[in-house]
C-alpha cells in the first residue's frame, strides 16, 4: 500500500467513480440490486440456520443458558417481562438486572405454541441477524451506494463473528438489528423521508438499546446527524430530534434503574454486566493492561474475523472514499467514522467487560463490515475503470475465497465446538434420575456454567453456589469449605448433586481432584446414582 496521498486519494476517488457507474446501471435495471440483496439475504440465512439444532453447548454456553433459563421462566412461572429469572440459584424467586428480555421473552412465547426446544432461541437470533443484514445494507446505500451496500452486507454475512453471535441465544441479536434498523431509519428521515420514520426510528433504537446497553454506542450517529442540522440551522427538525432523544433516553434510564433495583433485591443480588469499567478498575489499571489490547487482539485472529477480514478493514480504513460535493451526501458519508468512532469509546471504557463478554463485541460489526467492504472494492477494482469487466470478477470470487476459506469456515467451525456437551449430559442424567420437586446442584466442564442445571429441566445451583460478589468460576482452597458449602445447601432443599469428571475451574483444578475429600464426604453421607466414565452422581439424603 502507497504511502503516498495523492495516490491513496486517487484510488479513494476512483472506487468513487466506480461506485457511481454501478448506480446508473442500477437505475437502468433496478431488478439487480433487489436480486444481489436477494442473494446476500439467502446466504446469511444458509450461514445462520447451519446447525440452528446444535445444543447450547458451544464457546458461549455460559451466557446463552442464563437467557434460556430466563425464557423458561417466563413460560413456566411468570409471563412479567420486567421481572427475569434464572434457575441457577436455588428454588427462587431468582429476579436478576438484566437488559430487557426481547429475545427470552419471544423464545418464551415460541416454547408456549409449539413446546419446548432449546435451539428456538437460536432460530429468533437468527431471525434479527437478518433484520441488521438487510438495515445494514439500506444504511450503507443511503452513506456510500448501492455497490458498497452489497459489499458491506456480503462482508457481514460472511463475518465469523456475526454468524456466531446472530445464531446464539443472545440479546446481542436484537441489540445490533434493532438500532441498526432504528440509525437507518433515521437516517432516511433526515434525507428527506416521511416524518412517520422519527417515531419509528426512536422506538427500534430504544428497543435496542434496552435489549443491550452497548447500542447506545450507534446513537452517536444520530446525533451526529442532529448536530448537522444545528449548523444548517434547522432548529425545528433539530428540536423534534431532541425531544425525541430525550425520551428515548428516559426510558432507558427507568428501565435500567429498575433493573438494578431488582438485582439488589433478590438473591443472589446479580445485576449482569457489572464490574470491569475503566471507572472501577481504575484509569491506571487499564493504563497498566494496555486497555486488554493483547486479549482483543486474539480474540480478532483467533475467534472474531481472522486475518482476511483484518486485512480488508486495515484497506477500508487507510483509503477513504473521495469527498461527496453534495453537503448533504457528505453529511451522511460520515455515519460508519462516527459509529465506529463511539464504539471505541464504548471500548475505552468498558474493556475489561468486553474482553470479557466477547459477544459485546458486536457493537462493532456494522462499522467494520463496511469498512470491509470498502477494502473489498477497492481490492477488487484495482486498476479497473469500471466493475463491469471479469478482472473485477474474478477478484472478487477470490477475495470471498479467501475469506470462506481463511476466515469464516475454520473460525465458525472454532467456536461452535461443543466445549460443554459433557454438562448437557450430565444435565440430562441429572433429569432422568430426578424425580418431581427436587433441586440438583451441578457442576459443568466450566465451573460456574450452569448448563447442566439448565438440561435438568429443574432448579438448582451451580456449584460452589455463584451470583452478587461470589466468586463461582473457580473452587475453594480447601474441602473443609466446600463441605460447609455443600451442607448449606443440603439444608436449603438440594437433593441431587453431579458433576462431570472434566470440571475444571479458571485455574485449572479439577473438582475430582482438589475435592477429593468433597468426593468422600459425599460417599459418605450421601447414595451414589451414577459413576460413569464422564460424570456422578449422588442422592443427597436427609439428617
Amino acid at each position: 500500500m502507497s504511502d503516498d496521498p495523492k495516490l491513496n486519494r486517487a484510488d479513494g476517488q476512483q472506487c468513487q467513480q466506480q461506485t457511481s457507474d454501478w448506480d446508473m446501471v442500477a437505475r437502468k435495471y433496478p431488478s439487480l440490486n433487489t436480486a444481489i440483496l436477494l442473494g446476500i439475504l439467502f446466504i446469511a440465512i444458509v450461514f445462520r440456520f447451519h446447525k440452528i439444532t446444535l445444543p447450547l453447548v458451544d464457546g458461549f454456553s455460559w451466557r446463552e443458558i442464563s437467557t434460556a433459563m430466563m425464557a423458561d421462566n417466563f413460560q413456566q412461572r411468570s409471563w412479567n417481562i420486567f421481572f427475569p429469572e434464572v434457575s441457577w440459584t436455588g428454588p427462587g424467586p431468582s429476579y436478576q438486572g438484566r437488559e430487557f428480555q426481547i429475545v427470552s421473552y419471544l423464545t418464551a412465547l415460541l416454547y408456549q405454541l409449539f413446546g419446548w426446544h432449546d435451539w428456538f432461541g437460536r432460530v429468533v437470533a437468527a431471525f434479527f441477524g437478518l433484520v441488521t443484514v438487510l438495515s445494514l445494507h439500506r444504511l450503507t446505500a443511503l452513506c456510500w451506494g448501492e455497490m458498497h451496500a452489497h459489499a458491506a452486507a456480503l462482508a457481514y454475512t460472511l463475518m465469523p463473528a456475526a454468524i456466531m453471535i446472530d445464531s446464539s441465544f443472545l440479546p446481542d441479536p436484537a441489540m445490533l438489528a434493532l438500532v441498526t434498523l432504528g440509525v437507518w431509519l433515521f437516517a432516511k428521515y433526515w434525507a428527506g423521508g416521511s416524518g412517520w420514520l422519527l417515531p419509528l426510528a426512536t422506538l427500534s433504537f430504544s428497543l435496542g438499546v434496552l435489549s443491550k446497553p452497548p447500542g447506545i454506542a450507534a446513537g452517536a450517529a444520530i446525533f451526529y446527524l442532529m448536530v448537522c442540522w444545528i449548523r444548517e440551522k434547522r432548529r425545528k427538525q433539530a428540536t423534534w430530534v431532541f425531544l425525541s432523544g430525550l425520551l428515548s433516553l428516559a426510558i432507558i434510564s427507568a428501565y435500567f434503574s429498575w433493573a438494578i433495583y431488582l438485582g439488589r433485591s433478590y438473591p443472589p443480588f446479580h445485576v449482569a454486566g457489572t464490574g470491569g469499567y475503566i471507572w472501577d478498575d481504575g484509569f491506571w489499571t487499564y493504563v497498566r493492561d494496555r486497555f486488554y489490547f493483547k486479549s482483543l487482539w486474539n480474540t480478532s485472529v483467533l475467534w472474531f474475523y481472522g486475518y482476511p477480514f483484518l486485512v480488508l478493514l486495515a484497506v477500508g480504513l487507510w483509503i477513504p472514499l473521495s469527498r461527496a460535493e453534495d453537503p448533504k451526501q457528505r453529511s451522511l458519508s460520515a455515519i460508519p467514522y462516527v459509529w465506529l468512532t463511539a464504539a471505541i469509546i464504548l471500548y475505552l471504557a468498558a474493556a475489561g467487560e468486553i474482553t470479557s463478554n466477547v459477544w459485546n463485541f458486536h457493537i462493532f460489526h456494522v462499522p467494520i463490515a463496511m469498512f470491509c467492504g470498502h477494502g473489498a472494492l477497492l481490492l477488487a477494482t484495482l486498476g479497473s475503470r469500471t466493475v463491469l469487466t471479469p478482472a473485477v470478477v474474478l477478484r472478487s470470487i477470490f477475495i470471498v475465497a479467501i475469506a470462506l476459506a481463511w476466515s469464516t469456515l475454520p473460525l465458525v467451525r472454532t467456536m461452535k465446538k461443543p466445549i460443554a456437551m459433557n454438562g448437557k449430559l450430565l444435565g440430562e442424567e441429572l433429569a432422568r434420575l430426578a424425580q418431581p420437586g427436587d433441586l440438583v446442584v451441578a457442576i459443568a466442564p466450566e465451573v460456574g456454567d450452569p448448563v447442566a442445571v439448565y438440561y435438568s429441566r429443574a432448579r438448582g445451583w451451580v456449584f460452589p453456589p455463584g451470583g452478587g460478589d461470589a466468586e463461582w468460576s473457580k473452587f475453594v482452597a480447601d474441602d473443609a469449605t466446600a463441605i460447609a458449602q455443600l451442607e448449606e445447601l443440603r439444608a436449603q432443599g438440594a437433593d441431587l448433586f453431579g458433576v462431570t469428571k472434566n470440571a475444571t475451574d479458571k485455574e485449572g483444578r479439577l473438582f475430582v481432584e482438589h475435592h477429593d475429600g468433597v468426593v468422600d464426604h459425599l460417599d459418605r453421607t450421601a447414595t451414589k446414582l451414577a459413576d460413569l466414565h464422564n460424570l456422578l452422581i449422588y442422592r443427597i439424603t436427609r439428617p
